[in-house]
């Protein structure tokens, strides 16, 4: 006679449950920046929401899940974030390749002579909208011209970390209301809202903040000198000449990505095609380049570039010029230099996922339903939950599904038009990913422009001013579109 299997009680999560994965991921996260300071993404914050995810994994076992339950969740978090991760490996071989092809330095040399510094932050801050409204990309638009507009902004000796604030601002005006922007689309479609529609309604919160954001670069920028020091700006332009061929032809990688943008090439390969052609290119038109980087005199020079190309897509390139400045601003990239940020990102998913698949984040956003029972505290609740769940679950995907998810019955309930959840998602869940430096977003951006996201955090205007005013919106009541409760749809 077969033994009967032993049925498993699972155990509902208690508030003490729910709240002390979070407890441990602020005070480990905290004392992880108290430590060290700006280097805490180096591993140290790694390490303390890898043992957030491990104090998540008890939680579960105490309530009656498996480790195998605690290894499917960990595998569904992972698989999210599996074309994040792509990105992020060709965003850095492109910087190693667009560095050793002169994509990057033209960018500069362009820069030093057309942009003036009293208005190189709402330059750079119109110029990255532009681009992102045109791309949909925010982390395109940084892995690119941000790059380069921060590599200028050392270069002239702006501070590269209000720069980095323009460069984030800008892109994610794009990020939020471009119809080619999968996030835009995405909060569209969970919320069941017409995309330009929904791309109308966000235009009462986007366009304040942007002029906000704009007002607030060209304050900023009337502190910069009003002129370059004509002989620093001769000798650097002097510099890029020595190092590189200047023309307009470095461009074209820039170009060729951002016609595969426009067409809609999945990020992964339109970066990564990018990344090669500026490669080609750097053995026909940076010969000389390469020879400061492969300095093997032995070996044919076809040999010399398909080495040069590999390494700087692996490994990034390393400029040997002897000039201290010039060898700092180009030296970057490759695809290792990538993994510290994988790292943080994968851990900060997993322990997102985790949270949500054992019930602890139903568990505390449930009360904040309950007592929303004002219009007022209703926006407010979904946009703590959508920043909260960017500071816990590290990344802005779960941040903009889950609230549309747990409130969208809701909205509906009291006859709030689908349209004002979705703006209020994509204010909250959207634009604030990139101020969290374990978000995948803040990860991302820190990685590439070389800035903490500590440093460029304050200055992120647009992205601090958008949640802000769809919360005011919210509490007053201006520009909520209500509907007819009896025509409302369930979720």
């Amino acid at each position: 006679m077969a033994t009967p299997t032993k049925k498993r009680v699972i155990t509902p999560p208690s508030y003490w449950d729910a709240c002390i994965p979070l407890f441990s991921l602020v005070i480990l996260v905290g004392f992880s920046v108290a430590l060290f300071g700006l280097k805490a993404t180096n591993g140290p914050m790694q390490v303390a929401i890898i043992i957030c995810v491990m104090v998540t994994s008890i939680i579960a076992l105490k309530n009656g899940y498996s480790w195998e339950d605690i290894n499917q969740s960990s595998r569904k978090g992972i698989s999210t974030i599996v074309s994040a991760i792509f990105i992020l490996l060709a965003v850095g071989a492109l910087i190693g390749t667009w560095n050793m092809s002169g994509t990057i330095p033209t960018l500069v040399y362009y820069g030093i002579i057309m942009i003036t510094p009293s208005w190189f932050f709402p330059v750079s801050f119109i110029i990255c909208a532009i681009l992102s409204l045109t791309i949909g990309s925010s982390w395109t638009t940084a892995g690119t011209m941000g790059v380069g507009l921060v590599g200028l902004a050392n270069m002239i000796g702006v501070s590269p970390e209000i720069t980095a604030g323009a460069v984030i601002s800008g892109a994610y005006v794009g990020d939020k209301i471009s119809p080619l922007s999968e996030s835009t689309v995405l909060a569209a479609q969970l919320n069941r809202v017409e995309l330009y529609h929904h791309i109308k309604t966000q235009l009462w919160t986007t366009i304040p903040s942007g002029l906000i954001a704009l007002l607030v670069f060209v304050l900023l920028g009337i502190n910069q000198p009003v002129a370059f020091d004509t002989l620093v700006t001769r000798s650097e332009l002097a510099e890029f000449d020595k190092l590189f061929y200047i023309t307009p032809w470095n461009l074209l990688p820039l170009l060729f990505l951002l016609t595969l943008s426009i067409f809609k090439v999945p990020a992964p390969l339109a970066i990564m095609s990018a990344a090669l052609l500026a490669g080609i290119m750097a053995a026909f038109i940076q010969p000389q380049a390469i020879a400061r980087f492969i300095t093997e005199p032995d070996i044919a020079s076809p040999i010399v570039a398909v080495k040069g190309i590999w390494l700087a897509m692996a490994n990034g390139f390393q400029e040997n010029s002897g000039i201290p400045q010039m060898d700092v601003l180009l030296s970057r990239g490759g695809m290792d230099s990538m993994l510290l940020t994988i790292w943080l990102i994968i851990g900060a998913v997993v322990f997102g996922i985790m949270v949500d698949d054992f019930g602890l984040l139903d568990k505390l956003v449930t009360p904040l339903l309950l007592r929303a029972r004002s219009l007022g505290r209703l926006f407010v609740s979904v946009v703590a939950t959508a920043i909260g769940l960017n500071i816990t679950a590290g990344d802005q995907y779960i941040a903009l599904l889950l609230p549309s998810k747990l409130f969208y019955s809701e909205f509906a309930k009291r006859g709030l038009a689908p349209e004002n959840l979705s703006r209020a998602v994509s204010d909250a869940g959207i634009v604030t990913s990139p101020l969290i430096p374990w978000n995948s977003c803040g990860a991302y951006m820190a990685a590439v422009l070389g800035v903490s996201t500590i440093s460029y955090m304050p200055f992120a205007v647009f992205n601090i001013a958008a949640p802000i005013i769809t919360l005011l919106l919210g509490i007053t009541g201006y520009k909520i579109r209500r509907i007819p409760i009896e025509k409302k749809t369930n979720s």
